[in-house]
């Protein structure tokens, strides 16, 4: 297997996520913060809602929460997750992902769970996934589904943290990039698999990924069409590909209108 060309800043993401898993865990080990998640309420249905918005001829719309990214720079300011969650909802969302990483994406564990208390919408906690610790805290800060980036990831760890997922009935969106990432995905159990249209290398995106891509994705599955989509008619040439469902960040925490912003894309 080809291992992919990651941008420096995507090695150096990692790096540090390793340094930080490895200090947040010597704090709480494993054991303890397994218990802390099987401990906690029983997740919402992030599959499901997506499911239920296709059935219903709508778009799936995951509706992302976070203040910044390394290619944006500060992207809402002031930040209220709370806020910028109960207008997702009421734009008709299906589902919310917000980023948790905080030295790059200005992210942390209690904007997921402001946003999730301020909604009933199910959450994807938004991060890089790396440890089954990792997937074990994430429950116990509240999130229905993980991400988990085929790129940055063997097929031996994406299946362990799969299996954590799964032990602990919450959802996956296993994410890719290209042909040979979007055969992995296939090897795992979720339904749900994300294209995302930005070149791990510069950076940029291309809804052409995805229109080159999503048409491999069988039936039995749900393809999330995620980065570049900046208006309905983005929406509309994701849907026309087979993706009617997507994730959409900084365009719409750009907008000034949130909420008329998020319908806009939900109603495309």
């Amino acid at each position: 297997m080809n291992a992919p060309v990651l941008s420096d800043t995507l090695l150096r993401i990692l790096a540090d996520k390793e340094a930080e898993v490895r200090t947040r865990s010597a704090a709480t080990p494993l054991d303890e913060m397994e218990r802390l998640a099987r401990d906690a309420d029983k997740p919402r249905d992030f599959t499901g809602a997506l499911c239920n918005a296709v059935a219903e001829g709508r778009i799936g719309l995951i509706a992302e929460v976070k203040r910044a990214s390394p290619s944006g720079g500060l992207i809402r300011d002031p930040f209220e997750p709370a806020t910028i969650a109960r207008e997702y909802e009421a734009a008709g969302a299906s589902c919310l992902s917000v980023l948790t990483d905080a030295p790059y994406f200005q992210g942390a564990p209690e904007h997921l769970a402001e946003a999730r208390k301020a909604c009933k919408l199910p959450v994807l906690r938004k991060d890089f996934m790396i440890d089954p610790w990792q997937v074990f805290e994430s429950r116990t800060m509240g999130a229905d589904c993980i991400l988990l980036i085929l790129a940055a990831l063997s097929d031996a760890q994406a299946n362990e943290l799969e299996d954590v997922a799964r032990s602990l009935d919450m959802s996956v969106l296993a994410e890719v990039h290209d042909e040979r990432e979007l055969e992995r995905a296939l090897g795992l159990n979720t339904r749900l698999i994300g294209i995302n249209n930005r070149n791990l290398r510069s950076l940029r995106t291309d809804l052409a990924t995805a229109e080159r891509l999503v048409p491999s994705v069988p039936a039995d599955r749900i393809p999330v069409a995620e980065s570049g989509l900046r208006n309905p008619e983005d929406v509309r040439r994701m849907a026309n590909v087979g993706a009617r469902c997507i994730l959409v960040g900084e365009h719409l925490l750009r907008q000034p209108d949130l909420t008329a912003a998020a319908r806009a894309m939900v109603e495309a």
